[in-house]
């Protein structure tokens, strides 16, 4: 007869439902800053070989160091331990001549309790002047 009362109060329903609810909500957050930081780098990489593309393209023809030292310029939001040397690789065979120029970034998603790495790449091809 006692436990009758208690068994029809509802008082702490909204309580217990918050605090089942609350670890997937969290979550949520997290995995949408995490999204966040991955388009971040995305657009900080993309600017960087963007940069370095717009500066190949040049006459007189820059040389590779100058290439990859305008790529580490103009990255931004990249942890540099997580960044691979741009890789240009050059086609002067073919008419019209070309370059691509490669580069990935490697980053890591933090979920509370799970890690999973991520790799980003980012190709751009470059139409150069013959060397005459």
């Amino acid at each position: 007869m006692k436990l009758r009362p208690l068994l029809a109060d509802k008082g702490g329903t909204s309580a217990i439902e918050f605090a089942l609810l609350a670890p997937v909500l969290i979550l949520f957050l997290i995995g949408i800053a995490q999204l966040g930081l991955v388009f971040f780098a995305n657009a900080g990489l993309n600017n960087a070989i963007a940069s370095g593309a717009r500066h190949a393209t040049l006459f007189p023809r820059p040389t590779e160091a100058e290439i990859r030292s305008r790529i580490d310029a103009a990255r931004f939001g990249l942890d540099p331990a997580g960044v691979a040397a741009p890789k240009l690789t050059y086609n002067t065979t073919a008419s019209p001549h070309f370059a691509d120029i490669q580069m990935s970034y490697t980053m890591s998603l933090n979920f509370i309790v799970y890690q999973a790495p991520l790799t980003l790449t980012q190709t751009r091809r470059v139409y150069l002047q013959p060397l005459t």
